[in-house]
């Protein structure tokens, strides 16, 4: 069952420019990834112009893989001092999609 998980991150004014470094090789890493179909990194043009992980997975075990990789921890350690606050991560199943 596919897996789509979206995060919102709130980074600190005027570290934007590093959590996109930061983030970089993790996307890159990420993409290769077995059991990743989707993995995007977006930009909230209003409002409080956070940055959204868009993540799509053949399934949990998937996320689970990718959750204790050393290229998502390593960014998880970079981005700490970065964000405003702790990510806000939603996990949802599939039920009806496109394919």
């Amino acid at each position: 069952m596919s897996v789509k998980v979206i995060a919102f991150v709130q980074i600190k004014p005027g570290q934007e420019d590093a959590f996109v470094e930061a983030a970089g090789p993790c996307i890159t890493a990420s993409r290769a990834e077995r059991g990743v179909l989707q993995y995007d990194l977006w930009r909230e043009v209003d409002g409080e112009q956070r940055f959204l992980f868009n993540e799509l997975y053949v399934d949990d075990a998937a996320v689970q893989a990718h959750m204790t990789s050393d290229h998502f921890r390593a960014f998880g350690t970079a981005a700490r001092d970065l964000a405003a606050a702790r990510p806000n991560i939603t996990v949802t199943h599939a039920i009806d999609v496109a394919e």
